[in-house]
């Protein structure tokens, strides 16, 4: 399922959490998690350049450590960064003092205020400790580029058929979705241009 809106439950735990940006805006916003990689980063990157795109990246700190130089690419290219922790940690199954340790070994190599959480899962109290510094930014439009049963076409189609203005739209700049991205990502930004949406990273 591409479309996400979170139950209202979900929204009074965390009313921390952002899924999605004021409808009233001709623009929507694209995200990347689980990179940078030299095989997958620059190629993005590309694209964005050709469409006119801006994006933001969830990086994982272990990733920006084995490849600063594609982690400075993408602020180069004027692209805007987040914290998605260092080792792709899961809140859910994580005692929150690892889980916040795991967190600012990724802030001590990526300076920003914007955190996704891996898998969007994460516990109440670990929200409280880290939302002193940071504003958590979730999704309502997934792409599901990573899966194995899904092809770059229906990729494609997940986001188009259900983006809506101020939508946050993710993919992921890793090995595992790349076959799917590679195919599916210039259609979706020729297609958010044809909707005539501007294409923007997140700033806060």
């Amino acid at each position: 399922m591409a479309y996400f809106r979170p139950p209202g439950w979900v929204k009074r735990i965390f009313p921390e959490f952002i899924w999605s940006f004021p409808e009233e805006t001709d623009s929507v916003f694209l995200t990347f998690d689980d990179g940078p990689i030299p095989e997958i980063t620059p190629w993005v990157l590309d694209q964005l350049d050709f469409y006119g795109a801006k994006a933001t990246f969830f990086c994982l700190g272990k990733n920006v450590e084995m490849h600063p130089e594609v982690f400075q690419m993408i602020k180069d290219r004027g692209h805007s960064v987040g914290n998605h922790s260092y080792s792709h940690i899961k809140g859910w199954g994580t005692d929150s003092l690892d889980y916040v340790h795991d967190i600012d070994l990724a802030e001590s190599l990526i300076t920003t205020n914007l955190f996704r959480p891996p898998y969007g899962r994460i516990k109440p109290s670990q929200v409280h400790v880290l939302k002193e510094r940071y504003k958590f930014i979730l999704w309502d439009v997934l792409s599901r580029d990573y899966s194995w049963t899904l092809s770059g076409k229906g990729c494609a189609k997940n986001v188009l058929n259900v983006v809506r203005p101020g939508s946050i739209i993710v993919f992921h700049d890793s090995k595992k979705a790349e076959k799917n991205l590679r195919y599916a990502l210039p259609i979706v930004l020729e297609g958010l241009k044809a909707k005539g949406y501007k294409m923007k990273d997140i700033r806060l």
